[in-house]
């Protein structure tokens, strides 16, 4: 098992950019200065996500331009996904629930501005939190998510700022196409529609892009795929935004439902099908690395990737909270040196998912395969408590992470509704569609018999294990077993 950096092609290994899994050359042909910013950093190391918490603080409610799949809400807790807060803070209120946080999730690594607007549309609120938390906590790094409207303006004052990672949302770099996005900007104090302002929002992009490359800020680009929109249009973003110098790509489904109130999702427009969505992706890692464990986290996320603990941290409570600060930086050391440790030790051990597959001696297909984890690298959780499951690809070479699968509800609520669920069974079983088996830790027979005769099969056998080996060690059990045969297909193995 390797610790997988995202952001730099994979020249030495003989694979397409973002399409292996862990290799030695993937850390050692990058730059020193690149991995100490990446190694810890769950948005930009596939393999950080699994150990390291982020948080975003909301203190940015204006927005200089409108998207079409976007309702910033305020005072929401039901919601998981951009631009929805429960609580609109101030930058010292800000400061002090990030303090807070740091102290009781000592895993913390990165604070964010992402909205619920634009971070740079509230220069005066953003900067003012960057520069509080630059003195206090020194350690954290900072980052910004921005449309990119105001960036070219903001290079310099984010430079002054221990600020060396910024996320820009990019969808088009055609103005046609901007136009279907977004149907207006605010600029210059005036509001632009259509077209027009959608050429300026693009120039203002690739501008400020390049003028962080050549500050040796890294750059993450974000685009949202919108089926009959800008599908076709992404993998020349990828090329083109590569080309200007930004170091990771993260092409995200649209999420467009009815009930988000946003323009899409009132007329209807549909979002991405999971094979749409890995299709494009794949597409575009051959220009740009790919990060695939996106969570399209809301703009007060708390917590390790895939979880949110919030309402832990709401301000009433954090009043209540007595925290010795300097105790808890010293138990944050340790730790993060603790995890440091713990991926140096995984980097030198055999690469023994790959023993496994090498030992394969038949050409057999590739199959995805559901995990179901709370963290830590490793398959630990019941198939029933699971909100999320990660969806890996195995051959007879490699192990590679694809991207995650939410669930609306959990099959097992605790107490006499386990295994009662089985509307949720069955919405879960349209979530892993494509999938050929689940691994987890634990799971119960009714939910058993329902996979294995929706071609599903369930694994409870490798809890505890790191995900890749476990995944690997399922894969040759059913390569051995014929069922991974060419002409063997997911219908055949249903019915079987």
């Amino acid at each position: 098992m390797e610790l997988k950096v995202l952001g730099q092609e994979q020249e030495s290994s003989g694979c397409s950019s973002g399409s292996c899994g862990s290799t030695d050359d993937q850390l050692s042909h990058l730059p020193d200065a690149i991995r100490e910013k990446v190694h810890n950093h769950p948005c930009y190391s596939e393999e950080a996500h699994h150990h390291f918490a982020r948080m975003h603080v909301a203190v940015a409610p204006a927005c200089n331009i409108q998207c079409h799949y976007c309702n910033r809400k305020y005072d929401c807790a039901n919601e998981s996904r951009p631009g929805v807060v429960s609580e609109l803070l101030t930058p010292d209120q800000a400061v002090k629930k990030t303090m807070a946080v740091a102290a009781n999730i000592p895993q913390m690594t990165v604070l964010g501005i992402a909205g619920p607007g634009d971070p740079l549309a509230n220069p005066e609120r953003t900067f003012e939190t960057f520069r509080q938390l630059s003195e206090k906590a020194p350690d954290i790094k900072l980052c910004v998510s921005t449309n990119g409207l105001a960036l070219p303006a903001a290079v310099e004052e984010l430079s002054k700022h221990n600020i060396d990672h910024v996320t820009i949302t990019i969808n088009t770099v055609d103005p046609e196409i901007g136009a279907k996005i977004y149907p207006w900007i605010f600029w210059n104090n005036r509001r632009i529609k259509g077209k027009k302002g959608a050429k300026i929002l693009i120039e203002q992009q690739q501008k400020g892009l390049e003028m962080l490359a050549e500050k040796g800020i890294l750059v993450k680009v974000n685009s949202v795929m919108i089926p009959g929109v800008n599908d076709k249009h992404l993998e020349e973003v990828s090329l083109i935004v590569k080309q200007k110098g930004a170091f990771l790509h993260n092409v995200m489904p649209l999420i467009a439902e009815a009930e988000h109130g946003t323009f899409y999702g009132v007329m209807g427009q549909r979002g991405p099908t999971h094979d749409e969505l890995q299709t494009l992706q794949d597409a575009c890692s051959g220009d740009m690395n790919m990060m695939r464990h996106c969570r399209q986290c809301r703009a007060d996320a708390v917590g390790l990737l895939g979880e949110d603990r919030g309402d832990e941290f709401t301000m009433d409570k954090i009043e209540e909270m007595d925290i010795d600060y300097d105790a808890a930086m010293i138990k944050r050391a340790e730790i993060h040196a603790a995890i440091a440790h713990e991926l140096e030790q995984k980097q030198k051990q055999p690469k023994e998912s790959l023993v496994t597959l090498s030992s394969i001696k038949k050409e057999t297909r590739p199959v995805l395969m559901a995990v179901a984890t709370t963290g830590g690298g490793v398959v630990n959780q019941h198939f029933g408590h699971a909100t999320e499951f990660l969806i890996y690809e195995a051959n007879t070479t490699d192990v590679r992470f694809i991207s995650h699968r939410k669930v609306e509800d959990l099959y097992c609520s605790g107490g006499d509704t386990c295994g009662d669920g089985e509307t949720v069974l069955s919405k879960i079983i349209k979530v892993l569609d494509g999938c050929e088996a689940v691994i987890c830790s634990k799971i119960g027979y009714e939910p058993w018999s329902q996979l294995e005769e929706a071609g599903i099969m369930p694994n409870g056998e490798h809890a505890m294990e790191p995900i890749e080996d476990a995944v690997a060690a399922v894969y040759k059990e059913m390569a051995e077993s014929g069922a991974l045969d060419e002409s063997e297909s997911n219908n055949e193995l249903a019915t079987a």
